[in-house]
């Protein structure tokens, strides 16, 4: 059974250690005439970096600018939306906080339910108290 438990382990480890690290080949790099092309593996998104004093600086093509555009647009439309839906909301709705009234008429039932609760419990001790055996007094 402890070779059984001990090979199952062995077997599993490297799997282990391969699922936490991080993907190493996820972006691949091919020089062209004008500079380098970056390719992303994951997503097939393609940037044209250059090498520029020795760093190399990636920059978003055209339709990658274009789709980032419109996800910002999109976002904009969004929180303008929700601005507009906020603006319309009475100022009441908004109201945080209870006022000291309120509080005070809150902590009052509580006050009274807890009171009138271990009112009850005290009620079963006695009880129990009363129903228990009496010891012998001769």
């Amino acid at each position: 059974m402890r070779t059984l438990a001990l090979t199952t382990c062995t077997l599993l480890l490297p799997l282990a250690a391969s699922a936490q690290q991080p993907q190493t080949n996820r972006f691949q790099l091919q020089r062209t005439e004008t500079g380098i092309v970056r390719l992303d593996t994951e997503t097939g998104a393609m940037t044209l970096c250059r090498d520029e004093n020795g760093t190399l600086t990636c920059r978003m093509q055209p339709d990658e600018r274009a789709a980032y555009e419109q996800e910002l647009d999109r976002l904009a439309k969004r929180v303008t939306a929700l601005e507009e839906r906020l603006s319309h909301t009475p100022p009441d709705a908004l109201k945080a906080l209870p006022s000291d009234a309120e509080v005070d008429r809150s902590l009052s039932i509580m006050e009274k339910f807890m009171r009138r609760f271990m009112a009850i419990v005290g009620e079963f001790a006695d009880e129990r108290e009363a129903n228990k055996p009496q010891p012998n007094r001769t």
